[in-house]
């Protein structure tokens, strides 16, 4: 999931709390039960139902979408590790 300035799922909008800790890796339920705003609680809970991994990375970052693509982007990973 490519986000705009943004290089992945934190535990507070980074843009305005400068302390805001990135997550490297998290489960589907960490993010619903942590009310993270990756994205809407239906889309999470259909990837989690499905098993299909998210890799959160910052989009604007020139060769990101290639990197992802190849699972080596730095971004969070939700959904295990791939």
């Amino acid at each position: 999931m490519g986000k705009n300035g943004v290089d992945g799922v934190y535990d507070a909008d980074p843009a305005t709390h400068p302390e805001a800790k990135k997550f490297d890796c998290l489960d589907y339920i960490d993010v619903i039960n942590k009310h993270l705003s990756v994205m809407d609680t239906t889309a999470i809970s259909l990837c989690m139902d499905n098993r299909i991994p998210i890799i959160v990375f910052n989009i604007e970052t020139q060769g990101n979408i290639l990197k992802a693509a190849l699972g080596t982007v730095t971004g969070t990973t939700v959904g295990g590790k791939l």
